[in-house]
């Protein structure tokens, strides 16, 4: 007896895979979600910041001090990667005409006394105006401009300790104390190789949830609307959830991998995690964006819905992810929703591995954290479609043998 219900099991998941394989081919909503975006989305995002680092940007100095020192500080920016040099101007309405008409995108002002305060041991101040239309140019000249303050008041901290100590002449030659900034997550230092190994994670989550809330919009409506029968069930509820989810597991694979090995492989972004391991770490990510799509269907009834829901949850997900807010700095109650989400402890996790050639073993507690996450949306899920979903659908009174009735595609 419990042989023969295993095999009606089995077989009735079967059913619903292979019926669901193919409600999803005839739906140009859900197959947009579920391949057209993993494949075209990342593709775009990443062009968007490439290149992602910006060289030899202009800028015109205002310079009121005109010493030696003043000077030299202009020659030192001058010739840093990120900064060039266009020119003086007069003043500054005369600077300013010239980022008006972008011909330049920054203005240094060094005032007058610069030098003198410098040499009685004061803070000399430079002032930096820089155009914040583009946030990679403003990075671009503070890194700059810091770079070389640091560098000069290091070298005039050396030639007053020389006054005060002619023997200590040595430190002169050579730093005693070097320091090498190598961020090795991100050898490049680039906006894109920062941010886009995470929105790519959030692309795949994304993804799922709406193709999923789109089904279930797409159950509520008329079959003469969406052009074929949307209903596929069988007796068993979670039987049902777990014959859709290896169905849309299945079409996911290519575009999984091409999001997370491919994507980083043309755009050079940090691949020093092993892509196994990535697979293994996401599963539970995705299984847990199952869920919360299965929650979502009790609050879509049509398909163009998930439309309107998508821009709002993706800003959620990604202010919540810790790429744009750190977690650290997070107040209690946003901290908890963040934790609550399959999203955020798979971007965490995913960043260690990808970019910081972390094993699953070494972030044992972010893969335990995601694995509970997501159970707990996917038991979520099954109450939502045992107790809301199906007897809106159905009706309350319906019995199993109605809800298991498949009509002929």
């Amino acid at each position: 007896m419990l042989m023969k219900k295993f095999k009606s099991f089995i077989l009735g998941l079967v059913n619903v895979y292979c019926r669901e394989f193919k409600l999803v081919t005839h739906d140009i909503g859900i197959m947009l979600f579920l391949l057209f975006l993993p494949l075209a989305y990342p593709i775009i995002y990443s062009l968007i910041y490439n290149p992602e680092l910006v060289k030899n940007v202009p800028l015109v100095v205002v310079d009121n001090d005109r010493t030696p020192l003043s000077r030299e500080l202009v020659r030192n920016i001058d010739a840093c990667d990120e900064a060039r040099v266009l020119g003086y101007a007069a003043d500054l309405p005369e600077a300013k005409k010239a980022m008006d008409s972008h011909k330049a995108f920054a203005i240094l002002e060094i005032p007058d006394g610069f030098a003198k305060k410098i040499g009685r041991s004061e803070q000399g101040n430079a002032v930096l105006y820089s155009d914040m239309t583009l946030l990679l140019r403003f990075r671009g000249f503070l890194m700059a401009t810091t770079n070389v303050m640091m560098e000069m008041g290091s070298e005039l901290m050396t030639k007053d300790i020389n006054l005060v100590a002619p023997l200590a002449e040595t430190i002169a030659v050579e730093d005693p104390l070097p320091m090498n900034y190598i961020p090795m997550g991100n050898i490049r230092s680039g906006f894109d190789s920062f941010i886009m190994p995470g929105v790519l994670i959030l692309i795949l989550h994304q993804c799922i949830v709406l193709a999923i809330g789109m089904a279930g919009g797409a159950r509520r409506e008329s079959r003469y609307l969406v052009g074929y029968n949307p209903h596929n069930n069988m007796k068993s509820v979670a039987g049902t959830m777990l014959g859709q989810i290896l169905c849309y597991i299945t079409i996911l694979v290519i575009p999984m991998i091409f999001l997370i090995h491919y994507v980083p492989l043309m755009f050079r972004f940090p691949m020093a995690g092993s892509l196994a391991e990535e697979m293994v770490y996401l599963l539970p990510m995705v299984l847990g964006a199952f869920g919360i799509g299965y929650v979502f269907q009790a609050f879509v009834t049509e398909r163009e819905s998930v439309f309107v829901s998508w821009v709002v949850t993706s800003v959620m997900f990604l202010l919540l992810s810790g790429l744009i807010w750190p977690h650290y700095d997070m107040i209690g109650i946003w901290r908890y929703l963040a934790d609550a989400l399959p999203s955020t402890w798979g971007v965490t996790g995913f960043i260690k591995i990808a970019s910081n050639g972390a094993t699953i073993s070494q972030i044992s507690g972010e893969f335990e954290s995601l694995w509970i996450v997501s159970l707990v949306w996917l038991l979520l899920g099954y109450l939502t479609q045992r107790f809301v979903v199906y007897p809106s659908i159905y009706g309350r009174k319906s019995d199993a043998k109605k809800r298991a009735t498949v009509a002929e595609i």
